[in-house]
């Protein structure tokens, strides 16, 4: 899947004030295709919100090359506690994240801008899919598209991975917290977590996704067969949910081989090409019905 050079756009670093936690300014980026007017002068032009996972920030992994290649405006940001902006990171708090997500719907509604796509990675999609169920009569009416990126839906299949078995279950037992410690945007990063943000964690309802889901929207799933984070299966869960609603269609796209993981390793501009074929497929109308899709994948029948 060859991809076309991006269009040319112009990238500006945003604050944007948060009506809910005034000391989080939200870090964004605005990708904005050139030719467009700024933010104050959007009049209506649609805009996609990209929203990164867990112990990321709004660069990582496919996100920033996607977002330099969308057909459209976009707006993408770094959620409370991560990388530009301030604030405290609960590895639990999903409700927080959905704040984040609304404050930025409704700055970039306010100036012109309407929200008609949500792309997320891991828990940025959970997020997602929360944010258009409860928001759907306001900032997300107009969502049409949505890119599930290796989402979760068992959320206490948590308690069987192995970062939960090697590290946290052990520092639970020996101190009370586990601190968990990663590279964010070249930085050493740590949350400490709690036994009780594990159980917060587990009991995060995802199920209204199969009565609450707009009708309207098409979906993409995109999930890895590798994936030692969130179980393989959940893409499955998704593809049955969000698979019989009417206009909305449901497209599961599995990987597999080297890089089928959870951050998809080292196949990035392919996740990105994926992306945008099957985005031109449904602006062209392409895609009527819910199904599986190997983008790219050249399928040998075995003869008999």
């Amino acid at each position: 899947m060859a991809m076309a050079a991006p269009a040319p756009r112009t990238s500006t670093k945003l604050q944007v004030p948060h009506p809910v936690a005034p000391d989080c300014p939200i870090t964004g980026v605005l990708e904005r295709l050139d030719g467009n007017a700024g933010p104050t002068h959007a009049q209506g032009r649609p805009i996609a919100l990209i929203l990164h996972g867990a112990m990321g920030h709004k660069d990582y992994l496919f996100l920033r090359r996607l977002a330099q290649r969308l057909p459209m405006d976009s707006f993408r940001f770094d959620f409370r506690g991560n990388h530009e902006t301030p604030g405290s990171m609960s590895y639990a708090r999903f409700e927080n994240d959905v704040e984040d997500l609304d404050a930025v719907a409704k700055f970039l509604e306010g100036r012109g801008y309407v929200v008609t796509a949500v792309v997320g990675h891991s828990r940025g999609s959970i997020v997602g899919q929360k944010w258009v169920c409860v928001a759907r009569a306001t900032e997300a009416r107009h969502v049409t598209t949505f890119v599930n990126a290796s989402g979760r839906y068992r959320m206490e299949k948590i308690l069987e991975s192995s970062r939960y078995q090697a590290l946290w279950k052990a520092g639970f037992e020996k101190d009370g917290y586990a601190d968990w410690t990663a590279t964010v945007a070249r930085k050493p990063f740590t949350v400490r977590v709690y036994p009780h943000d594990i159980e917060e964690f587990t009991k995060w309802d995802t199920s209204y996704i199969w009565d609450e889901f707009p009708a309207n929207i098409h979906v993409l799933t995109i999930h890895g067969l590798s994936d030692e984070t969130v179980p393989p299966y959940d893409a499955i869960i998704y593809a049955r949910a969000l698979g019989t609603r009417s206009p909305g269609t449901h497209t599961l796209h599995m990987l597999e081989g080297a890089g089928a993981d959870h951050n998809y390793t080292g196949r990035q501009d392919e996740i990105v090409a994926c992306i945008l074929d099957w985005w031109e497929m449904q602006a062209r109308g392409e895609i009527s019905t819910s199904g599986v899709w190997m983008a790219g994948v050249k399928v040998q029948k075995n003869k008999l």
